[in-house]
């Protein structure tokens, strides 16, 4: 299993429009890097759900529901998507703050590239981020 970051602006599609959808498209991404995220993922990959631009703070995780899919936003079919479905929010959320003062996270895709849409997560980040949110 991998594990990943996905924003969303929550005035957009945030943490509780998933919820009361149960699954989602995670279309819309234009990024080469963050589409190539997109093409990695396989069922059952795990990733954050993260708030850009309003709160920006990592307030759940989702699952990989259904991978390899082209975007349906993409008349030209060049770009890539994923369904998700919502595991959990997040005990408390980890702001970018917390993650770019973190000696731990220094690496981490979310603090050196933070206009990157989707990124990877390394397993050892992946479970400091939860140590973070008290999980």
């Amino acid at each position: 299993m991998a594990y990943w970051l996905m924003k969303s602006e929550p005035d957009a599609y945030g943490w509780a429009d998933l919820v009361r959808e149960g699954e989602g498209t995670w279309d819309g991404v234009r990024n080469h890097r963050a589409a190539n995220n997109l093409r990695a993922m396989e069922v059952g990959d795990q990733a954050f759900f993260y708030h850009s631009n309003i709160g920006k703070e990592i307030v759940g995780i989702v699952t990989i529901s259904v991978a390899g899919i082209a975007d349906p936003s993409d008349p030209e079919g060049k770009w890539a998507a994923v369904k998700v479905k919502p595991v959990r929010k997040l005990k408390r959320p980890v702001t970018l703050a917390q993650a770019k003062a973190d000696p731990e996270l220094t690496d981490m895709e979310l603090v050196k590239f933070s206009r990157l849409s989707v990124a990877a997560v390394t397993p050892k980040e992946w479970h400091h981020v939860l140590g973070l949110a008290g999980e």
